[in-house]
Order: C-alpha cells, then sequence, then structure tokens
C-alpha cells in the first residue's frame, strides 16, 4: 500500500478575518467560530470572541425601559440641581458634598429603575447632573462671579464622574 503522508503544515489552511479578508489569522470567535484578526478579537475570561458576539452579549444586560430612563434624567437633573444650589454657599466643603450628592442620586436612580440598567441609563443620568449644575453656573457667569464659578464647577464635575462610575459599574483597582 502506497500512503502518502500529509506533514502537519500542509493540512493547515490559512484562515481570513471576517471583517478584514486581507489578513490571514489562526484565531477563531469561541462562541460563533469565525476567523478573527488579532485587531477584531476581543478577550474575554473564557477565550477571544468578536465584536458581534460582545455586542449580543452586553444586549442581555441592558433591562432599562423607557420611562426608566426619563425618570433617571429628571431626578438627576432636580438632585444635581440642589446640590448645585448648596454647594454655590459652602465653598470648600463641595469637595465632600458632591461625591455624596453623586452617591444619593445614583442609588435614588437605581431604586427608580428597579435596578434595571442600560448604557443609556446611565448616559442620560450623567448628562442630567450637568444639566441641573448648569443654572448655578450660568447665574455665576451673568452676575459675572468669575470666583463663584469655582465650586459649582467642581461640584458639577464630581457629581457627574461619581453617578456615571456607581451606573455603569466601574470597578477601581485597589
Amino acid at each position: 500500500m502506497d500512503q502518502e503522508t500529509i506533514s502537519p503544515a500542509e493540512e493547515i489552511v490559512p484562515l481570513h478575518c471576517y471583517r478584514h479578508p486581507d489578513r490571514e489569522t489562526m484565531l477563531r470567535c469561541n462562541r460563533c467560530d469565525r476567523p478573527i484578526c488579532t485587531q477584531c478579537a476581543v478577550r474575554t475570561p473564557t477565550g477571544y470572541r468578536c465584536n458581534e458576539c460582545i455586542r449580543s452579549q452586553q444586549k442581555v444586560f441592558d433591562t432599562a425601559q423607557t420611562t426608566d430612563v426619563i425618570l433617571a434624567g429628571i431626578l438627576a437633573v432636580g438632585l444635581s440641581f440642589a446640590g448645585s444650589w448648596i454647594a454655590s454657599y459652602v465653598g470648600f466643603l463641595t469637595i465632600f458634598i458632591a461625591p455624596v450628592a453623586g452617591i444619593i442620586t445614583a442609588e435614588s436612580i437605581r431604586w427608580v429603575s428597579r435596578r434595571r440598567r442600560s448604557k443609556l441609563l446611565f448616559r442620560v443620568a450623567a448628562g442630567g447632573a450637568v444639566v441641573g449644575a448648569l443654572p448655578v453656573i450660568i447665574m455665576n457667569l451673568v452676575y459675572m462671579s468669575i470666583f463663584g464659578l469655582i465650586w459649582p464647577g467642581i461640584y458639577a464635575f464630581l457629581i457627574t464622574s461619581t453617578i456615571y462610575a456607581r451606573l455603569s459599574g466601574i470597578q477601581l483597582n485597589r
């Protein structure tokens, strides 16, 4: 019997990325098994996945409804405005008050939305915090109080970043 022996190098057929056909690759998405290049690969704890599989997986976790987003925006504007008004009078204590106001606002939004979440929800909440802080900043601009812009500006930055971090689930490494 004549059998031709095929070396392992001859068996490998080069794969091409499904998004970049000009790039050869040996990687495959561990969910849909499509070939992906290193630029398209997203590293997960279980292996590499393509962008489409990552997006479809994230959509499962977006559970917020339209009313949740509207209520989050209204709540963020109202609480941020109240805090901004207070911050314009307390000066240096704004550094301590703003993060606490952000935590209270974020937890209020979580309660109102029944812990449902989505990217739009925390973006609207952060935008609402900025909008709520703007009237005090604009009032100080109208009265030409440049010094009066410092603490409301710091307040706006701190409450917005706190709300965004709390609702988006950003974890700071220790």
